[in-house]
């Protein structure tokens, strides 16, 4: 069960200035210390796939051979021309915006139950001891339409509600041609892989991460890895600030305008048997400004098993890499633990 903590929105209104501390359970000694990389020369950018090239059919098999390469050594890519509207992503972009400017009472009509995941607060805390993330976070389940639970979904801008579900529509239908493209690399029947996230579940989680003038003694997001299957991770505002872990470094990503950082996660790491790599990544905070980024997850459907695929055992000499287990068991193992590196899918290992 989840506990209530502060809101760190307000928090950090108080925290900034000059003669006030960040309260203890908010200081984190490994923010200053790890080293961080950051730059745009090629060893240092993440890959950038481009959707209209895997689509045609001139293109498609040099630019999979990029999309295997970046779920391999990278478990990170950045997505162009992906086919979602500029109107849609503008509109969401404006309403999330939106809804954090609203005041305070207002937000927290939306609060997330102790017994939930889903609403406005913070998520993954597990005691009264444990260190707490500089951030806020807005989490929604999406699809299947269903599953929605309206409680949740703020009334305020009037058009979120609208603005979401065309969000949806469009991420959905951008991950549902990627797990084709990736079940082609793996050589499996794509409906095999597909069949696993049958109704396409989806959740977001907004994340709203306030500036901090000690920058480097917080984290807004602890290091983990995602339990999904992908996710598409949207900036909000055009404030950077994630960083994912590579040979032992923290490396910033430098989001590219309107694209989607897209990432690996537990469950697709498991699903290929080790073929690709679900990667340990982080959120820092902004000295002066606010950062806003929108992650929607796709999961598997609630009654699929969590297990690597078994036409890619066979091709493994019948040999899984990792156990197999119920969804529902899977991400109730996932939301007990706090956010920990890569221990949850390290865990799943045999």
């Amino acid at each position: 069960m989840s506990l209530q903590v502060p809101n760190v929105q307000e928090l950090a209104l108080t925290c900034n200035r000059p003669d006030q501390q960040i309260p203890d359970r908010y200081i984190r000694p490994e923010a200053g210390t790890e080293e961080v990389i950051c730059g745009q020369g090629i060893n240092t950018a993440i890959p950038v796939i481009d959707l209209a090239k895997l689509l045609n059919p001139q293109s498609s098999q040099e630019e999979c051979a990029k999309l295997r390469s970046a779920c391999q050594h990278w478990g990170f890519f950045q997505l162009v021309n992906h086919g979602v509207p500029d109107d849609v992503i503008s509109d969401v972009r404006r309403d999330l915006t939106e809804f954090f400017k609203l005041p305070l009472e207002a937000k927290e009509a939306y609060a997330k139950p102790p017994d939930k995941y889903e609403g406005y607060g913070q998520h993954f805390v597990v005691s009264e001891k444990q260190k707490l993330d500089w951030g806020d976070l807005l989490h929604l389940r999406l699809r299947p339409t269903e599953s929605r639970d309206l409680r949740f979904w703020p009334a305020h801008p009037s058009s979120f509600r609208n603005s979401m579900e065309r969000y949806s529509l469009e991420t959905a239908k951008v991950a549902r041609c990627l797990l084709e493209f990736l079940a082609m690399d793996m050589g499996v029947d794509p409906e095999s892989l597909l069949e696993v996230f049958r109704g396409q579940p989806q959740n977001m989680r907004v994340n709203y991460y306030p500036p901090c003038r000690q920058t480097g003694k917080v984290l807004g997001l602890s290091p983990h890895c995602d339990a999904t299957s992908l996710t598409l991770l949207l900036h909000v505002n055009d404030v950077q600030g994630l960083q994912i872990r590579k040979d032992g470094k923290w490396l910033t990503v430098e989001a590219l305008d309107g694209a989607f950082v897209v990432n690996v996660g537990d469950m697709l790491e498991i699903l290929s048997n080790g073929r690709y790599r679900s990667v340990e990544h982080r959120a820092v905070v902004h000295p002066e400004k606010e950062r806003i980024s929108a992650a929607v997850f796709h999961q598997a459907c609630r009654d699929a098993t969590v297990g690597p695929l078994p036409e890619l055992v066979t091709k493994d000499g019948g040999r899984p890499v990792y156990k197999s287990m119920a969804y529902e068991d899977f991400m109730k193992r996932f939301f007990s633990a706090k956010l920990d590196g890569r221990a949850n899918v390290e865990g799943m290992k045999i």
